[in-house]
């Protein structure tokens, strides 16, 4: 059943609540419009920053929610096209500049699937392969880009469908080969991963499923494409009319995966699972298994799994407002958030929606009192994001050469709240700005404390994370484009994810009652875009970079034998940490210059441009070995699921190497080391802006 929203909340501001903040604003314009003409730069920042502050309203980002999610959005439908035009009009409504900019790319939906099980018992049932609360306009669960098919054989369970699972099946005598094999979500394996690593085994077919004490009925679907972006134009945007590859060209056919897949409910798992005989299920696997299953199998149960989909060409459409910059417009600073969902999408992705929205109210309110920011700020809402990035994507290979000497960052948001924590992800030059803006912003679930406060004493984990996954519209900035970059969001793991059960009653009741930290993200959101857009000097800090390098040296040392030189790395980061060094204190000269009025000055601009431009020194020409797309030689997806998160060549080549002499092994990993260290050079290059 679907929950029942509590009445916790208006959806529509009260007169007295909208007097106060009319109050606010009239007292603060005062000081935000007389302060810049008889004070430092800084003062008249502050005064902008506690208008922003001050303008957040829960009621109104509640109200956008419930706009937002009152019917299913699939990229590529109708429903999804209505949700395109409520954005734009909400940024045409307060005076933006807004656009949208429009591709032709290839979608997968579901046509008709089927599950049934005969038992060792002799008995049979049909399964159900979606959400018996699910009203005719949800799409049917499904895997975006699973080939169609049946399959007719035993059913075997494989823990999270990790490369150590299938060889713990081994050890134990059990084969999955000719099996639907069934697996839980987690592990560190995406859906997608656990696809690829069964079908390498020479599974039939493959059924996901999410472990929850709660909302058992829940379907979780998602895409099984390998790689992220439009597979029909691999480095080029998708425009209309512009080159595409065909379905059975080679390039595109390695994209998807050989054999069928499909989400399965808890609730099924379960009467499939506790149905198995064979052996026991591994000590190992036992303390998280929350499924009732004992064996592993294979059978005796016997699965009769169809499916059937469609792939086709569909318009999408990415809206953008623009607010132009007064003293740098081609410097830019791009917030985003995808606005396509697999249902209702309250949590993944309208609360990100909603947010943005709410900036966008919020920074009409500045412009209203006479704000301009120094450099332009574009608010970007992406579609088909959860076919695999396709609208962010899309946008950056049509635009990778702006984006290279342009953007200044890029900030993410993708599901908002899930529920409790606040959690962050950042390049780590970003680190320290991060920092700074959360003691600014008050921590929703606890009184009279900073976000900061609560966050550094173990509330979201307590510690900054790395964009090496590509589960959001951070990678194509980040791994292709070289962006600084940074994404948040407050809970994980929340159990209706991607499910019919994703939907404004769930978060009215469960994930964000008060709507309040919605209204802490919006501030971080927001502030660390008044930063990045205002600031004289870039808040960047590249001394957290050298630091977070020399980790990852270290880490990487206890992984290599000592047939494996580490020097390359060694000598490339402390020519890294010098150049870091010496930006941190031409930054501190300068900041200790600036005079009231912050005017365009060449040794700011100059310096600026070496803080925005060095991120793409990680980049190399040739990409990942076998995954040329994905540049960067730092944070990106490896193909070994579980080792690093760092370094994703090196890891690769670690991985790969088996099977090849000791002699060819060694070359291959210390190649890759070499490619890192010149990438680090490159970046230590571009930061002090000199030739060698």
């Amino acid at each position: 059943m679907m929950s029942k929203p509590m009445n916790v909340l208006t959806t529509k501001p009260s007169p007295l609540s909208t007097m106060v903040v009319l109050l606010i604003i009239c007292i603060l314009s005062f000081y935000a419009l007389h302060f810049p003409h008889s004070s430092s730069p800084s003062s008249a920042s502050r005064n902008m920053e506690t208008v922003f502050l001050s303008t957040s309203s829960n009621s109104t980002i509640s109200t956008y929610l419930r706009a937002l999610t009152l019917h299913p959005h699939l990229a590529g439908t109708k429903p999804a096209s209505d949700t395109t035009s409520y954005v734009l009009n909400h940024f045409l409504s307060l005076g933006l500049e807004a656009h949208t900019a429009s591709y032709a790319t290839l979608l997968s939906f579901p046509v008709r699937s089927s599950l049934s099980a005969r038992f060792g018992d002799g008995s049979a049932a049909s399964l159900p392969l979606s959400e018996a609360a699910s009203a005719a306009p949800v799409v049917a669960a499904y895997h975006a880009y699973s080939p169609s098919g049946s399959v007719h054989a035993r059913a075997v369970f494989a823990n999270y469908g990790r490369e150590r699972d299938y060889q713990a099946l081994a050890a134990m005598g059990v084969s999955v080969r000719g099996c639907v094999v069934v697996v839980r979500k987690g592990g560190g394996v995406g859906r997608g991963a656990a696809v690829e690593v069964a079908e390498k085994h020479g599974a039939a077919a493959v059924l996901v499923y999410g472990e929850s004490d709660t909302w058992r009925e829940g379907f979780e679907r998602g895409h099984v494409m390998r790689g992220i972006g439009d597979p029909l134009t691999p480095g080029w945007g998708g425009v209309e009319g512009g080159e595409r590859l065909g379905l059975e060209d080679s390039e595109v056919l390695k994209r998807f995966p050989k054999i069928p897949s499909m989400p399965l409910s808890a609730e099924v798992a379960d009467t499939i699972l506790s149905s198995l005989g064979g052996v026991s299920v591994p000590l190992e696997w036992r303390s998280t298994l929350k499924s009732k299953v004992r064996h592993v199998g294979p059978g005796p149960t016997m699965l009769n799994f169809t499916y059937q989909g469609e792939m086709k060409v569909a318009t999408i459409q990415n809206v953008f407002a623009v607010i132009k910059g007064s003293e740098e417009p081609d410097r830019h600073v791009l917030l985003g958030n995808h606005r396509d969902a697999w249902t209702y999408g309250a949590v993944d992705p309208s609360s990100g929606t909603a947010a943005l929205l709410d900036i966008a109210r919020r920074f009409s309110v500045l412009l209203g009192l006479g704000w301009k920011p120094r450099r332009t700020i574009i608010l970007c809402s992406w579609d088909a994001e959860e076919f695999g990035m396709i609208g962010s994507t899309e946008w950056v290979e049509q635009n990778l050469i702006n984006l290279g000497s342009k953007a200044v960052a890029y900030l993410n948001v993708d599901c908002a709240v899930q529920g409790p924590g606040f959690f962050v992800g950042s390049t780590p030059q970003l680190d320290n700005l991060i920092l700074e803006v959360m003691k600014k912003v008050k921590d929703p679930d606890s009184e009279g404390v900073s976000l900061y406060e609560n966050w550094a004493a173990g509330g979201g984990g307590n510690n900054i994370q790395r964009l090496s996954g590509v589960d959001s519209d951070f990678a194509p900035f980040v791994q292709h484009a070289g962006v600084p970059s940074i994404d948040m969001y407050y809970g994980r793991d929340f159990p209706v994810y991607h499910t019919a059960f994703d939907s404004y009653n769930w978060m009215a009741e469960y994930g964000d009652p008060f709507f309040h930290r919605h209204v802490a993200v919006t501030g971080v959101w927001g502030l660390l875009a008044l930063h990045l857009a205002d600031d004289c000097i870039l808040p960047f800090n590249y001394l957290s970079y050298a630091n977070e390098l020399q980790l990852y040296k270290n880490m990487l040392s206890n992984l290599v034998d000592q047939q494996i030189s580490l020097h390359p790395l060694t000598t490339s980061i402390q020519e890294f940490a010098s150049a870091a060094k010496e930006a941190d204190d031409e930054l501190k000269k300068l900041r200790l210059q600036e005079t009231e009025g912050c005017s365009v000055d060449m040794k700011k601009r100059a310096l600026n441009d070496r803080l925005m431009l060095a991120e793409k020194g990680f980049l190399d020409a040739d990409g990942l070995q076998g995954r040329q797309w994905f540049k960067h030689l730092v944070f990106g997806p490896s193909n070994d699921h579980e080792r690093l998160n760092f370094f994703p060549g090196v890891s690769d080549s670690i991985t790969t190497s088996n099977g090849f002499s000791e002699r060819e092994r060694v070359a291959r990993i210390q190649h890759e080391i070499w490619r890192v260290a010149r990438a680090i050079r490159r970046a230590a290059s571009a930061l002090t802006g000199e030739f060698t």
